[in-house]
């Protein structure tokens, strides 16, 4: 029988900010005891801040595995139990692959795909013990490619596979997995990647509903009920269920009309190149400055 979530420990990844930090947020006013995880102390501590004096923040990259495996530890002392970790914690780059950095390119499989191997390597032994749940976020890009997009879909496509797969692995122990699926929802990777005016045009010019930009709050609530009913499948906008049974033509669809797009796009791509070597978004800042403040070796994590 699934707890309550008013019953529930539940970490959140990337929660500085933005989606992770509004879920967290949600989750606690439906009661639960939420653990902030992420790379800004600042805007991890505010965020803890609105989710009630039980809430704790955790500064940790998900890509260390030392200090994920310290961070559960941590939590465990202080709580007693993890029955919830949802692994948010994310970066994008965009424009062409051979106009990228490959460190840039690299860093966004790292994060996304081999840090939320690492949350859940981290955090299992726990969710075992609970019986507990694993959502792990995703996206449309999971689901369709994107040109432009390559090293972002390359990680999601690899996390919604990842999680399907574990999702076999530890049924027998009573834990359940669930992958998150969202379209553009307004947050900061969002707004920073329409920053830049090819690829907001590019994604101007896709077909409706994924050409719009989402508001967060209903994202949020939808994965929060997600999260409440332990889903295999959760869908941040509702039209996303439907690209299930057609994703298997979207493929060719978009080579043929996304090469025209990126062919008269070029030009202006190739003036621009200079502006995509880094991550989009307040967070993929974040995660170059944590990383040039760590040097060599990543600081351990830390709990308040």
């Amino acid at each position: 029988m699934t707890p309550p979530l008013h019953a529930q420990v539940v970490v959140v990844t990337g929660a500085a900010r933005g989606l992770g930090a509004l879920m967290a947020r949600r989750l606690a006013e439906r009661g639960a005891k939420v653990a902030l995880v992420g790379l800004e102390p600042a805007e991890l501590k505010a965020a803890a801040a609105l989710c009630g004096p039980e809430a704790s923040w955790w500064e940790a990259d998900v890509t260390d595995l030392a200090a994920l495996g310290g961070t559960a530890e941590g939590i465990l002392e202080r709580y007693g139990r993890i029955d919830t970790v949802v692994a948010n914690a994310g970066i994008a780059i965009g424009g062409p692959l051979l106009d990228s950095d490959h460190t840039a390119f690299s860093r966004v499989i790292e994060v996304n795909l081999l840090g939320s191997v690492a949350t859940a390597r981290a955090f299992l032994p726990a969710l075992a013990a609970s019986r507990g749940y694993l959502l792990q976020i995703a996206s449309l890009a999971a689901i369709t490619p994107a040109p432009l997009m390559s090293a972002y879909c390359a990680s999601k496509a690899g996390v919604e596979s990842f999680a399907h797969a574990l999702r076999a692995e530890v049924a027998h122990q009573g834990v359940r997995v669930g992958v998150g699926y969202l379209s553009w929802t307004d947050t900061d990777m969002v707004r920073g990647a329409d920053q830049d005016d090819v690829l907001r045009e590019m994604r101007a010019r896709l077909p409706w509903p994924a050409n719009r930009t989402y508001p967060v709050g209903p994202a949020v609530e939808r994965l929060v009920a997600g999260i409440a009913r332990r889903s295999s499948h959760v869908y941040a906008q509702a039209w996303l269920r439907g690209m299930q049974p057609v994703r298997w033509v979207l493929p060719g669809l978009i080579a043929a009309v996304g090469g025209r797009e990126v062919g008269r796009l070029a030009p202006r791509l190739r003036e621009t190149a200079g502006s995509r070597l880094r991550p989009v978004g307040a967070g993929g800042a974040a995660d170059e400055a944590a990383r040039s403040a760590a040097g060599p070796s990543r600081a351990e994590a830390g709990g308040q």
